[in-house]
């Protein structure tokens, strides 16, 4: 094999995966250079919303908020309650986000956002989780 086909084998091989790492569908050059380039910017987009909630968290925890999880054990799943004495915005995106990581499917949820925040979910258990995975979630909330 002569130097330029070496080249040409190994730049497929790394679009190939930029490709995959980008779950991009393209075929040609420019277009999976393209799909990386939106996935990136998502992936900003997503760290920016992640860093807004941090300092939302962190700003509600300096006012010194109650807040609660309560998680226990069903026959087939899981009841989760959560109390924040103050509302913060995206408080409930973050923690079905958390849910949706940990491969929990909520079957019913009872949410109150109005002065405090109020959650009841009940969860179906999935494969390899157990009450230790929701000690996370209380150390995160607490």
């Amino acid at each position: 094999m002569d130097s330029n086909e070496h080249k040409k084998a190994a730049l497929y091989e790394k679009l190939e995966q930029l490709r995959s790492a980008t779950n991009s569908t393209a075929m040609n050059t420019a277009s999976i250079v393209v799909d990386a380039s939106r996935y990136i910017e998502e992936l900003k987009e997503r760290v920016e919303r992640l860093d807004q909630d941090v300092v939302t968290l962190q700003n509600s925890n300096e006012e010194n908020s109650l807040t609660a999880v309560k998680v226990e054990s069903l026959e087939k799943g899981f009841l989760i309650n959560v109390f924040s004495e103050k509302n913060c915005p995206g408080l409930l995106v973050s923690i079905l986000e958390a849910f949706e990581e940990l491969g929990l499917e909520v079957l019913d949820a009872r949410v109150s956002c109005s002065d405090n925040f109020r959650l009841e979910a009940v969860s179906e258990v999935k494969k390899g989780l157990s009450i230790h995975h929701f000690f996370l979630i209380e150390c995160l909330y607490i």
